[in-house]
């Protein structure tokens, strides 16, 4: 049988880490094997390159840099429409701008995918100009994919195509499930022993863990001001960005520097350490750019409840309210700081969503999952002609 030619085009690409481009990755070393799969991207700064990148052929246009969330390359536009030959389904992640006014000027005839990962929420002029561009890709697309029903239900753009949707779970890589599953059967003796110790007069110190960029709508800010009235806990947050120095600020003005750890951005090895030694996940993000975070399948396969925010987006379905953790409303620091309470207060409770966040992950979120559902959406666009 011959193998499908598939073109992902994206942003950027690994070793640039975000959760676009990590499932970009994923998709394209997990079916290289199955289709004939190539990458265009673009550079953060500087000039063309081809790479072979784990067995994936990456091209990454040129770029003068980055300018509102968006690569400034003329090359791009040349770049996709000499790739869109003589292939079969081309995919889009989105959002991505550049490459739906490249795809307008290409002319391109053949199949479309699009993974609609989140919408633009931030960038409201822009959006005057770009949204009837966007919705030519979207008519056009034979299918637009998305990892759960609130992105459809969430976005300001899906719902006149919701027909063509198609839910796709995101995946967890094989390794984090692994890790996770030796982390917790070398940790399940320890903890039953320490939730049966009923003379033990003093509280656990419980570890809350964030993991993700220190920008606007990840509600950092709310987090450390819900935090300061959370006793026998301490808080870590793994990440960069452009409210680190604030936030660093904000921890010292409140008294928190004690209990509060800022690591930067840190090796995946140093990542899974963090996952195995909090006690909780935490997910402050208080709008909907935040559309699934897939940091929390991450600390779900290590079997550690969450504690997520209500938003119109994704988030909410996949950790589930009293089941895997906590659900509290965006940018409520009381209802934020209760839920931190109760999870200090409730070893058993929490034991138990730790049990059903794993069980979540195994049903729900696995690369396999992904990866087959997403060629059987490949193969079905081809059979529609």
């Amino acid at each position: 049988m011959r193998k499908l030619k598939i073109l992902q085009v994206n942003k950027l690409y690994y070793p640039v880490r975000g959760g676009i481009e990590k499932v970009v990755q994923q998709l394209a070393e997990g079916l290289n094997d199955i289709t004939n799969m190539r990458v265009l991207v673009c550079q953060q700064k500087g000039k063309s390159t081809d790479e072979i990148i784990n067995g994936v052929k990456v091209h990454r246009s040129s770029s003068k840099g980055i300018l509102f969330s968006l690569p400034i390359s003329f090359t791009f536009f040349i770049d996709m429409k000499k790739m869109l030959s003589n292939i079969d389904v081309l995919q889009i992640h989105m959002p991505f701008p550049l490459a739906d006014i490249a795809f307008l000027m290409t002319g391109y005839k053949g199949k479309v995918v699009l993974w609609w990962h989140s919408d633009i929420v931030r960038q409201k002029k822009m959006m005057f100009f770009y949204k009837p561009i966007m919705t030519h890709l979207l008519r056009r697309a034979d299918k637009i994919i998305v990892a759960t029903e609130g992105h459809i239900e969430g976005s300001a753009y899906l719902k006149p195509y919701h027909q063509k949707c198609v839910v796709i779970p995101y995946g967890v890589d094989n390794e984090v499930i692994s890790r996770g599953e030796s982390y917790l059967e070398k940790k399940s003796k320890q903890k039953q022993y320490e939730l049966n110790n009923k003379d033990k007069k003093t509280q656990d110190i419980v570890k809350f863990l964030f993991t993700g960029r220190l920008v606007y709508y990840k509600g950092c800010d709310i987090l450390l001001k819900a935090f300061v009235n959370v006793p026998n806990a301490i808080l870590t947050l793994i990440g960069t960005g452009t409210m680190e120095s604030e936030l660093k600020k904000m921890a010292s003005d409140l008294g928190l520097m004690n209990r509060v750890r800022f690591l930067g951005d840190v090796s995946i090895e140093e990542l899974y350490k963090e996952y195995e030694e909090c006690d909780v996940f935490i997910l402050p993000s208080i709008l909907r750019s935040e559309a699934f975070g897939l940091v929390q399948i991450e600390a779900m396969a290590f079997g550690k409840p969450v504690i997520n925010t209500k938003l119109p987006s994704g988030v909410p379905y996949v950790s589930l309210h009293n089941i895997t953790g906590l659900t509290v409303e965006p940018g409520n620091i009381d209802e934020l700081k209760k839920a931190m309470i109760w999870m200090t207060e409730h070893p058993e409770e929490r034991l138990i969503m730790e049990k059903e966040a794993r069980r979540r992950v195994i049903d729900n979120y696995t690369i396999e999952n992904m990866l087959d559902n997403v060629l059987e959406l490949y193969e079905l666009v081809m059979k529609e002609g």
